[in-house]
């Protein structure tokens, strides 16, 4: 038997060429010399079976098609921000009451009473009835405070300050129920107090 100088197989010795690698093997032969044929060892010399390399296939194939699968169709839930109740109402009862959330804003404490007595089987007025109420109660805290310290001058002017800041905060609820939100009045919603 002779060896393939280079690929190192076993060839017999009436072959023209290489069955594994095609080199001519009279040329092989004329121009290396024997002591230099070294053939390599049978593992490295052979390619993998076809059964094991279609094996390997179908389980890379099976974990890209899974990873694929994994990555089209998973969607993270929405994140809703902590003030934002919107999606605890339905769009019904919010399109039905935002008349009477908006009067809970615009009319002060008459509002709320009118907010309360018109919806009072609506979750959506009822929240934000609360809200309103709770800017009341801070715009009537903050009067009585100012009224009695009123001979100090800064507090009747930080008390000033402080109930055009809870106007504002109105404006911004109003307009968060034009548009059908349901978000917690801004500084004075994260209170404690008619969750």
């Amino acid at each position: 038997m002779a060896f393939c100088t280079k690929c190192g197989a076993q060839v017999s010795e009436e072959a023209a060429f290489c069955p594994q690698c095609g080199a001519a093997m009279k040329q092989a032969a004329e121009t290396a010399p024997e002591s230099q044929v070294t053939p390599e060892p049978a593992a490295q010399q052979m390619p993998p079976q076809p059964e094991t390399w279609t094996q390997q296939t179908n389980e890379q194939n099976f974990q890209n098609t899974a990873q694929q699968g994994y990555q089209q169709y998973y969607q993270a839930p929405p994140v809703y921000a902590n003030n934002d109740h919107t999606a605890d109402y339905t769009a019904e009862d919010i399109s039905k009451n935002k008349v009477t959330a908006m009067a809970a804003y615009l009319l002060g404490t008459m509002g709320i009473i009118i907010s309360l007595l018109a919806a009072s089987d609506s979750p959506y007025a009822s929240f934000h009835s609360r809200q309103a109420l709770k800017l009341e109660i801070i715009t009537m805290l903050l009067a009585v405070i100012s009224l009695v310290l009123c001979w100090t001058i800064l507090v009747p002017i930080a008390g000033v300050v402080c109930m055009v800041i809870i106007y504002v905060v109105k404006i911004i609820c109003f307009f968060q129920v034009a548009n059908g939100k349901a978000k917690d009045a801004p500084i004075v919603g994260s209170f404690p107090f008619l969750k």
